[in-house]
């Protein structure tokens, strides 16, 4: 199916008639946080800045503020020779980053061309050396606090993430590094027993039975957190602080960025089929039965979940 770049999602807007913004953060090497700024005012507008030591931010930019900055814990010590060594080390296998403020269609289409010049510029992806494992991570807006619009997304992500992964391979370096492990199996299995009109807080009490992990393809603990923080509070989550907010943080994306292949949209693709599939009812019941019957049944599927997967949504028209 032909699909327009950066194609709406199935619920576009939000519960009070706003459109859904999506918040973009991008790891690449090739570039200094310096160069990444000034082409961003450049071609974007907007005021660069160094904001401290090696940090920038554009200001007014046409997609609002971007902060650029060397992915290390170590960027917010206290100036010193240790710190200095560590950073010139650093560069050699850690990521730059640029994070964006939410943005709505348009701004993900201007941050797409802004990401095309920069691989013109030199900007390096995670297949550029067996030492990156450099990631596109999206936060779209949830579309509600209704438990079916938190629910379901989840639920189509976590039967359709084998799928994904062996169908739409993230690159190998990625793969070994612990930032997007896969959801365990028993989880997903739990969903799809709790099925698309499961109750928020018996998702969330299923998922932290589970795992309390921020270092899954689609880490859930941002929004549990922020909705329901009696059940997870923010300092239970391991792999890194938790900051409650009201958006999914997709993980599982590459940055491919030197790839004339490659573009936003083939990972803004990986998140809009999660949601056309959640937007279905049907089809995600459906999908839970055959996960099961695969995965748990004594059925002649046994483990050929994917190839079951892959002709269950040709047929729905998502491939």
């Amino acid at each position: 199916m032909t699909r327009e770049a950066i194609a709406p999602l199935p619920q576009p807007d939000t519960a009070d008639g706003t459109p859904r913004r999506i918040g973009v953060e991008i790891e690449l090497a090739g570039l200094t946080e310096k160069q990444i700024a000034q082409l961003a005012a450049q071609n974007l507008g907007g005021t660069a800045r160094r904001t401290s030591g090696n940090d920038w931010e554009v200001a007014q930019s046409a997609i609002g503020r971007l902060q650029i900055y060397l992915d290390i814990f170590l960027r917010k010590e206290t100036d010193s020779a240790f710190k200095e060594i560590g950073l010139k080390i650093g560069r050699e296998v850690i990521p730059v980053e640029i994070v964006t403020e939410p943005l709505d269609r348009k701004g993900l289409l201007q941050l797409s061309d802004f990401i095309a010049l920069l691989r013109r510029e030199g900007a390096k992806g995670t297949g550029q050396s067996l030492l990156f494992g450099f990631g596109l991570h999206l936060n779209p807006a949830i579309a509600s606090a209704q438990d079916r619009d938190i629910v379901r997304p989840l639920l189509a992500y976590a039967l359709i993430e084998e799928w994904m992964r062996e169908l739409h391979p993230i690159e190998r370096t990625r793969e070994l590094l612990p930032f997007t492990a896969p959801y365990p199996k028993k989880l997903i299995a739990e969903l799809a027993r709790l099925g698309p009109n499961a109750s928020l807080e018996a998702v969330i009490q299923t998922y932290r039975a589970a795992t309390l992990s921020r270092n899954h393809g689609l880490d859930m603990l941002p929004i549990f957190t922020h909705l329901r923080p009696d059940l997870i509070a923010p300092e239970q989550g391991k792999g890194g602080t938790v900051s409650p907010r009201p958006a999914f943080h997709f993980r599982l994306p590459d940055c491919r960025i030197d790839d004339e292949d490659w573009s936003l949209d083939t990972e803004w693709r990986r998140w809009w089929r999660v949601e056309a599939i959640a937007a279905d009812t049907e089809l995600l019941s459906d999908l839970c039965r055959e996960w099961l019957a695969a995965k748990e049944g004594l059925t002649l599927l046994g483990d050929k979940w994917v190839a079951r997967c892959d002709a269950v949504l040709d047929g729905a028209g998502l491939l």
